[in-house]
């Protein structure tokens, strides 16, 4: 096992990661920039360096002073969340050329999941269902005009580098492609240093389905269940469920098999998570890979008590998940409802948005702040009374997750926490999460990725 993780981000995951070395007896060391140099993650870790001004590029993107920080601290690892360099396969390597376990999977893999247009032709040339789409990479708007003739508007362009709706746009006719095919790779360029694109048919409505996958280097992968990561906001996941909701028994364990069919076809080790859209009538198809821990991991960790991020830093000190897997699916057995998922958990990102105008920023100190608790109430947040807010970085300053037995009472649950979850000095998501949790189709679960827009919610 390692003595020493530098923890490549911040925030909440850093904390969650700073968290989960304490629990496995490892010593964790913050890097920071000089904006966050009073932030709750460089308070609770066992170390801390600071890696540079408050920008991005200069400071949790400057993969030169990471690997120098984890080399003057006698770091043996170095996990990177999510974010930032967490899906950079320039950083696992240069992890690896240091001598540095990079938790997470190879540098290759992350590479092949990065380029999602790569991605999906491996998946289609191995009976993977997927969404009609391009081959290749999409060089010119010549020659996208001809293919989505072919397989019909409407169409979405993708970033083939890219993820959390950046450098998409949605096309239903040849004059939005034409307008839509340069903001997309101008956007692409800026926001993943390549304007790389492809064009899939655009599935309307659509349900957003993904798998958790944790596997060892002996062969061995896990499973532990779905999550219906439907309502999102511009492509950005708002709120996440575990498990998936009203799909047949049928349909959800091809999806699984599917996604453990895919990983194993991949040589895949580490964490991972297996996306899929969902049509109205339950035909699946195969989106992307993401190579890292997920910002919704928690739900999976509250219906089946598996902390995944002790059991990621395990695999990656060469763990046997063998037994892990051998009790997972004894409970699995045992259990009532005969299922891999225990109750239902639900996650709120919390924001740092005000979300009764746009959505726009909210930068700055938290005067009060109250967390709720009680049975299956769960905040995990590196915000305290006096936190400043940079403009700096994402906007997720918490994620609120509840658990009950069931789905109707994980929604009662949901909204007596957010009601009393209370944040003072900045605008924040809590009322569009409330709005939210007062809608009938959202109550019955008749929800898709246009959820937000169909119900006019914003």
């Amino acid at each position: 096992m390692f003595k020493r993780i530098l923890i490549a981000n911040r925030g909440e995951i850093a904390i969650r990661i700073i968290r989960a070395c304490r629990e496995l007896g490892i010593e964790s060391v913050a890097v920071f920039s000089t904006a966050d140099v009073d932030s709750l993650h460089v308070k609770l870790a066992d170390k801390k360096i600071c890696i540079g001004p408050p920008q991005p590029a200069k400071s949790y993107l400057n993969i030169n002073n990471i690997i120098s920080a984890a080399n003057i601290t006698g770091c043996d690892a170095i996990h990177p969340g999510y974010g930032f360099l967490a899906e950079n396969s320039n950083f696992a390597k240069e992890c690896e050329n240091n001598n540095i376990t990079f938790i997470g999977p190879d540098y290759s893999l992350i590479e092949l999941a990065g380029n999602k247009s790569r991605a999906i032709e491996i998946m289609r040339n191995n009976n993977i269902p997927v969404i009609p789409g391009s081959i290749k990479n999409i060089e010119n708007i010549n020659y996208a005009i001809k293919f989505a003739r072919r397989i019909g508007y409407p169409v979405i362009i993708k970033a083939s580098f890219g993820g959390g709706g950046r450098g998409m746009r949605i096309a239903h006719n040849e004059d939005e492609l034409r307008n839509f095919f340069p903001l997309a790779k101008s956007e692409a360029l800026s926001a993943f240093g390549n304007d790389n694109i492809y064009i899939e048919k655009y599935v309307e409505n659509p349900r957003h389905i993904e798998f958790q996958i944790l596997a060892d280097e002996f062969g061995n992968i896990l499973s532990p269940g779905s999550r219906e990561c439907s309502i999102q906001r511009r492509h950005q996941k708002v709120i996440e469920e575990a498990p998936a909701i009203n799909l047949t028994k049928k349909t959800r364990d091809l999806m699984e098999i599917t996604a453990l069919k895919a990983a194993k076809l991949l040589n895949y080790k580490n964490v991972g998570t297996f996306e899929f859209l969902v049509d109205s009538n339950e035909n699946f198809y195969f989106i992307e890979i993401n190579t890292r821990i997920q910002v919704e991991h928690p739900v999976t960790e509250m219906v089946t008590g598996i902390d995944l991020l002790k059991e990621q830093i395990k695999v990656s000190g060469g763990n046997n998940i063998k037994n892990l897997i051998n009790e997972f699916h004894a409970r699995k057995i045992s259990s009532t409802n005969n299922s891999s998922d225990f109750g239902h958990a639900i996650e709120f990102r919390i924001n740092a948005e005000d979300s009764e105008n746009n959505f726009s920023p909210s930068p700055g100190k938290i005067d009060y702040i109250h967390i709720p608790g009680g049975p299956g109430v769960r905040f995990d947040t590196f915000i305290e009374s006096g936190s400043v807010i940079n403009p700096y970085y994402d906007s997720l300053i918490g994620k609120l997750i509840v658990w009950d037995r069931t789905r109707e009472e994980s929604i009662c649950r949901a909204y007596s926490a957010l009601n009393e979850l209370t944040i003072k000095g900045i605008k924040t998501t809590i009322p569009f999460h409330l709005k939210i949790l007062r809608n009938e189709k959202f109550k019955n679960g008749i929800i898709s990725t246009s959820f937000i827009e169909n119900e006019n919610l914003i």
